[in-house]
């Protein structure tokens, strides 16, 4: 199974949930990754728990700061020799209401680290590595990006544009890099707490297949979409969302 042998990884907002989970199952298939978040003993743990030094170094950095970006790349490509698979997981959701309540700063803070800053995460990976070697590219996006969500609608426009990103990206990218995305449900991580603490089961109940989604899930399902059996597969997003949307309305 290591089918990501000699490969190089980054994976933005790493250190923990969904994040970790994909860059656990690159390396548990023989790849090298690089890491990124905002809390440097975050990031820290999670390097020990892949495996230290040797299969996982840390960039400690905020999304929105280009220089960081650039840092993120530099280090896998000089740390490890490649940069051959991009995880753009990086996302916020500050704001919770109506639209029409919301602070239009806040939502151009969403806006901004959860798409623009995947879009400049993806150039410099292009100009670094990417446009001679080629690679893979997978966004995290959301459910919320696929139809209207209460509460989180801010948040839900930025993952709909995550996901239109997907799709322009891989065309001009193409045939040199593939490029996908996830759109997970709700998924059992510290980010997603206020959708279902305190009542998980209730939640669960919503999914066809009767609970929530954890980080390991989404990991299998991104190390099919980087690798080489997607090898056709571009433009792409799979829904993960144990069955959520083909239940439809209730």
């Amino acid at each position: 199974m290591r089918t990501f042998e000699g490969r190089t990884a980054l994976v933005t907002g790493g250190s923990r949930g969904i994040g970790l989970g994909i860059a656990r199952s690159l390396v548990d298939r023989g790849a090298r990754v690089v890491l990124t978040a905002r809390k440097p003993d975050a990031l820290a743990e999670a390097v020990a728990e892949l495996g230290g030094p040797e299969v996982a170094v840390a960039v400690p950095g905020n999304a929105g700061d280009p220089e960081h970006r650039a840092e993120a790349v530099r280090t896998a490509v000089e740390t490890f020799g490649s940069l051959d698979v991009l995880v753009g997981n990086v996302g916020i959701n500050p704001a919770y209401g109506p639209l029409m309540d919301l602070e239009l700063d806040a939502f151009r803070k969403i806006l901004d680290t959860n798409v623009v800053s995947a879009l400049g995460l993806v150039q410099e990976a292009w100009r670094a590595w990417m446009a001679e070697h080629g690679g893979s590219v997978l966004f995290v996006a959301s459910v919320a990006g696929l139809r209207s969500s209460q509460e989180i609608g801010a948040y839900g426009v930025s993952k709909a544009a995550l996901i239109n990103l997907t799709t322009q990206l891989a065309v001009e990218l193409a045939p040199k890099v593939r490029v996908n995305a996830v759109a997970p449900a709700v998924v059992k991580t510290r980010f997603a707490g206020a959708l279902f603490e305190g009542r998980e089961a209730e939640v669960a109940q919503a999914y066809p297949m009767a609970r929530l989604g954890t980080p390991e899930d989404i990991g299998e399902a991104a190390a099919y979409l980087l690798g080489e059996g997607a090898g056709w597969v571009t433009g792409q997003t799979l829904v993960i969302d144990g069955g959520g949307l083909s239940r439809g309305p209730r």
